[in-house]
């Protein structure tokens, strides 16, 4: 029976012509055009998030259902958002800067304005990289869409801001017509992550000179020395993690800072930029390098090896590796040359500290011809004093130290450096040798070990000067505490370096191999510093990112001789074992960065099975192929009537708690630390007892 035109009319599902939303008729599906969202929509969204996100990718928030702007009308082509967004915002600033150009005609002689234009372009001929700040030469780096250009001038004469100021009332237009960059926080939020920057931030502020950068912050915004864009956007990503905003959390579970994220992709915008015309590269550099230590706390490694391959090559072109580290033109005076010198200097140390799990480093040793930085304190006082004679080819610059040349950041240096020697040495004996190294091998034998050996082990840390010698940089007085986290981490890389150089020697049922007493030693001397640090209200969090593989490194040795332990049978040592990895296993998993957290997680479940002799700890997990893989089931899952072996509570460190005994091993700081390990009887390789490891 036909249908009434009524009845069909009276219909309530029956939808108009592009009523329907735009998804469900692309997908061809029932659409009921409820809204915000169609009930086909909702459901395909609550079906997507019921399932867990893959890794790097994160469920959208909300279902993507869209409409026609005006129901009935065809429908618009397809537009991405974004792309949509920058053309209005380019449209925007065009607008705006006609506007300032007649309000500039208005309140400017035509004399003024063209003797203003031709000084800004003699200006710009003339200066060709100015270091350490931005050029004008900026505006035709970025683009058009970049607030960079938005909101300058042709002229830029001061009468200009003048009546800009005056034809507005808004604060926020007064900011724009300022020359303020937008995507940067307001001046008061900026001034407060500066100042937290160069505070808290134990690794990119050794790159800039605080008191002219803070002194550059008073600068109009168009001025040449006013600092660049791209080095304030990553010091916004790099301070957040001591101020977080817009902290959210994602479907995966993980948390993300936005705050700190979006000023990291403005950084990498501009870094993009340079890399396809080569402007402004140093000012670009120091932000690559500020960024580069960002992305390291937060343990994405594939973007630490990218910029720390982007900093090394672009260093080379620049001749930063040059005793005066000359670029395209001499520097400035001498604040512009220790600039460079530390620019350079910290790209070698994020070189060596990216490399440390096996792999071969940008630049070769023999290939640093710059001379080390001056003191902090000469810096930024600006004092005319000579260049550094130690660079890294000289006599004895790893146990000789000039006073008037030494601090503990160019201690610092030494020992990052001093470790890459032991990774230049691992990486290329493996290279070419038969056999991987094992603990049936005597490691003494092989050309260069045995000094090696020597100077990580026992010089480095018996050379320092007197007042570095006994001062771990933890300083506890009643009237506050301190950390100076450059030499806390001087007295404490080398033992990472002697467990990273012996680990594959390790042979707990020698008990005559040295190996195994370096690195038990060493892993006690970690522990010994981070109880000394434990002593005081010290935040953690100020120490230098590469505390956390200095930790994981003394776990390894611990896990290891854990394992030796259960195979002997002996239960208390074993549960004193246990009680270290926890810590170690806490303070990792305590610090805000997420490096090396989801490992030591690994660690801990798998150690904890009923077989855990059967458990591999790769000792850079990051950088070989592990047991970790997830493309290889590594053990089955423990049946229900399998027993898990408990983790034991972390007892506490104190003396009285300690088990009777134990051997007392002296770190380099005095504090003392268990030692499980009997080296009473272990002879050195020249056949002498060794009674002090360390």
């Amino acid at each position: 029976m036909p249908k009434t035109a009524g009845t069909t009319s009276g219909r309530p599902n029956t939808l108009r012509r592009n009523q329907a939303c735009r998804s469900c008729r692309k997908r061809k599906l029932k659409c009921d055009a409820a809204r915000p969202h169609c009930g086909t929509c909702v459901k395909q969204w609550q079906a997507l998030i019921s399932v867990p996100a893959p890794v790097g990718y994160a469920h959208p928030t909300e279902p993507q259902c869209s409409y026609d702007p005006v129901e009935g009308l065809k429908l618009a082509p397809e537009t991405d958002p974004v792309e949509k967004i920058r053309q209005l915002e380019d449209e925007i600033s065009q607008l705006k800067t006609r506007l300032q150009e007649q309000i500039a005609t208005r309140s400017a002689s035509p004399n003024q304005g063209s003797s203003v234009n031709q000084a800004t372009r003699g200006t710009l001929q003339e200066g060709g990289i100015t270091l350490p700040h931005a050029s004008l030469a900026i505006m035709n780096l970025i683009g058009s869409e970049s607030p960079e250009l938005r909101f300058r001038s042709e002229s830029g004469s001061p009468e200009l801001l003048n009546s800009g100021r005056k034809s507005s009332n808004d604060p926020f237009m007064d900011l724009l017509f300022s020359g303020w960059n937008p995507d940067l926080p307001d001046p008061a939020t900026l001034n407060h992550y500066i100042d937290i920057f160069f505070r808290c931030d134990p690794c990119g502020s050794r790159v800039l000179h605080r008191p002219s950068f803070l002194a550059s912050m008073h600068l109009s915004p168009r001025d040449p020395d006013f600092p660049h864009s791209a080095i304030l956007h990553a010091i916004c990503a790099a301070a957040s993690r001591w101020s977080p905003q817009n902290v959210v959390t994602l479907p995966d579970g993980t948390r993300r800072d936005q705050f700190a994220e979006f000023h990291a992709s403005k950084t990498r915008q501009y870094i993009d930029k340079t890399m396809a015309s080569g402007e402004d590269i140093f000012s670009v550099m120091q932000a690559c390098i500020l960024l580069s230590w960002y992305f390291y706390q937060e343990g994405r490694w594939v973007e630490v090896w990218i910029f720390a391959a982007f900093q090394t090559r672009v260093a080379i072109p620049l001749r930063l590796n040059y005793p005066g580290t000359s670029i395209s033109c001499p520097p400035k005076d001498l604040r512009d040359l220790e600039s460079r010198r530390r620019t350079w200097w910290m790209t070698i140390i994020f070189d060596r500290i990216a490399s440390v799990g096996g792999w071969i480093h940008a630049v070769d040793e023999r290939d640093l011809g710059t001379e080390f930085p001056l003191r902090t304190e000469d810096f930024e006082s600006e004092a005319p004093v000579p260049s550094n004679p130690q660079d890294i080819s000289s006599p004895d610059v790893f146990i000789r130290h000039p006073p008037q040349y030494t601090d503990s950041f160019l201690l610092l240096i030494k020992a990052v450096m001093l470790f890459g020697k032991v990774t230049d040495f691992n990486v290329r004996g493996n290279l070419r040798a038969p056999t991987a190294p094992s603990k049936n091998q005597y490691p003494f034998h092989l050309d260069g070990f045995k000094g090696l050996d020597q100077l990580v082990s026992f010089d480095f840390l018996a050379n320092l000067p007197q007042m570095y010698r006994h001062n771990t940089g933890v300083t506890d007085a009643p009237d506050g505490s301190s950390l100076d986290t450059d030499l806390y981490m001087v007295h404490i890389i080398p033992h990472a370096a002697t467990i990273t150089l012996h680990n594959p020697y390790i042979d707990f049922t020698d008990p005559a191999n040295v190996s195994t007493a370096r690195c038990v030693n060493s892993a006690r001397c970690i522990l010994a510093a981070y109880y000394h640090l434990t002593e005081t209200s010290l935040d953690i969090t100020r120490l230098h990112p590469f505390v956390t593989i200095c930790w994981y490194l003394a776990a390894v040795v611990q896990v290891q001789l854990c394992k030796y332990f259960i195979e002997i049978n002996d239960s208390e040592r074993e549960s004193t074992v246990w009680g270290e990895i926890n810590v170690l296993r806490y303070v990792i998993l305590s610090r805000q960065e997420r490096l090396l957290q989801g490992l030591m997680r690994e660690i801990v479940r798998m150690t904890a099975q009923k077989q855990p002799l059967e458990v591999g700890v790769p000792l850079y997990p990051f950088s070989h192929t592990t047991l970790f893989r997830k493309d290889e089931p590594l053990h089955a899952s423990p049946s229900e009537h399998e027993t898990i072996v408990p983790l034991p509570i972390s007892p506490h460190f104190d003396e009285q708690n300690l088990p009777s005994g134990s051997v007392r091993a002296n770190g380099p700081s005095g504090a003392n630390s268990v030692s499980t390990w009997d080296i009473n009887n272990i002879t050195s390789p020249s056949g002498s007892g060794v009674s002090h490891i360390g």
